[in-house]
């Protein structure tokens, strides 16, 4: 069963205790980029990071993405946002000579979450990993005296990190970490969100709104799927290119329409989309990809996180009339069984993941790489020149 498979990776590798030899219950030194407070610059600090302890890892980080999962948190919207903390949650790396990639969102195998085929959502470790801290309550970062939060359970900013052995999926060892690192958040949960939760079905019509990287995965899925029209919705024309090759049939610019988008998007399709995918994070837009849902059997997906405190509307007559609400973490993937998968559809070409990248910079301009997020671009490889940390790759996703 999954915990036999948790424990003989474990086993194999001899992680439970350390990662490497020369380090068995020591504290590694090492570079990570702090939050030290909302709203701030990230900074390159040295850090300690301690040994390991029962259940966990300590993963040597090669490659690491910047999604806008972590750009909500350091702006202060997260309602579960602590200070100082090393954030990231798109990573690969290393235990000893084995790929893997930590997970944010885990999998016991144990707990009614991941007994039950409906959810993803293992709750074993989420109290103290929504704190910021490893399953004890006790950090396992400190700098400059300080102790500092983990981040999601990965904390990938970081040369080294520990997460808890659910936390972690060991991939194919061919595997690039500058690439398959994105199948931790922004790809998986897109591409899932068309598979897993709303299930799209062939010869279908889906709307995405927002076209950043959780967008193109959406696409990509509905069109591995079978749809038929897949409209593609985004302020900023200079994504639609890109979003053709991957699958777009239709793109729609909002500020090209005086009426509001729900309403072109009915017009345009006979009554509204089967399936629609927010992907931005607005609770507007969310109330309209609702609306835009054909009467009857629409489905809406929420993917985007919203900030603190807000709250989505629509009439409740939209679900009387048959339209579903719905939202996905993650894109319903149970992590440490299908992440290796997702890497290996990677491997063998059955998944675009190379097509995401799309700028290069060093590890040092970790900032200016949210500076292009905010931008609108899509994604971004950062090589990494404070070793061993090798690169590390910004997405535009969550």
């Amino acid at each position: 069963d999954l915990q036999n498979k948790i424990w003989y990776i474990c086993k194999h590798v001899s992680v439970l205790n350390s990662t490497f030899m020369d380090t068995t219950g020591k504290v590694i030194k090492c570079k990570a980029a702090v939050a030290w407070e909302a709203g701030k610059p990230l900074s390159i600090e040295e850090v300690e990071v301690a040994p390991p302890k029962a259940h966990e890892v300590r993963v040597k980080i090669h490659a690491t993405g910047v999604c806008h999962t972590d750009a909500h948190t350091l702006s202060g919207s997260d309602p579960e946002g602590m200070f100082p903390v090393i954030l990231g949650h798109e990573g690969a790396g290393t235990v000893e000579s084995d790929v893997v990639v930590p997970l944010y969102v885990p999998q016991c195998g144990e707990c009614k979450f991941c007994k039950n085929p409906k959810t993803n959502l293992c709750q074993k470790i989420r109290v103290t990993q929504g704190q910021g801290l490893m399953p004890d309550k006790t950090s396992r970062f400190t700098c400059k005296g300080k102790q500092i939060f983990h981040f999601m359970g990965t904390s990938t900013f970081s040369e080294y990190t520990v997460v808890a052995d659910i936390s972690l999926a060991k991939v194919d060892e061919q595997a690039p970490m500058d690439k398959v690192c994105l199948l931790g958040c922004g790809i998986s949960t897109g591409y899932g969100a068309a598979l897993n939760t709303a299930k799209v079905e062939a010869g279908s019509t889906c709307a995405v709104f927002g076209l950043g990287a959780v967008g193109l995965a959406v696409i990509m899925g509905c069109k591995s799927l079978g749809a038929t029209r897949i409209i593609g919705i985004d302020i900023n024309p200079d994504k639609f290119e890109i979003a053709k090759k991957f699958g777009a049939t239709e793109l729609v610019n909002p500020k090209d329409h005086s009426k509001p988008i729900q309403e072109v998007l009915v017009e345009l399709t006979d009554g509204g989309v089967d399936y629609s995918f927010e992907c931005i994070g607005n609770v507007g837009i969310m109330r309209a990809a609702l609306e835009a849902c054909h009467k009857g059997w629409g489905t809406s997906v929420i993917i985007g996180v919203a900030g603190a405190g807000q709250e989505i509307s629509t009439r409740p007559f939209q679900l009387v009339t048959g339209r579903t609400w719905k939202g996905t973490a993650f894109g319903g993937w149970k992590s440490v069984e299908s992440v290796p998968k997702l890497v290996n559809d990677y491997m063998s070409k059955k998944l675009m993941v190379d097509e995401f990248v799309t700028h290069t910079l060093p590890f040092t301009q970790i900032n200016e790489a949210f500076d292009l997020m905010h931008a609108g671009k899509r994604t971004a490889v950062l090589s990494v020149v404070l070793p061993p940390l090798r690169r590390l790759v910004y997405i535009d996703s969550l």
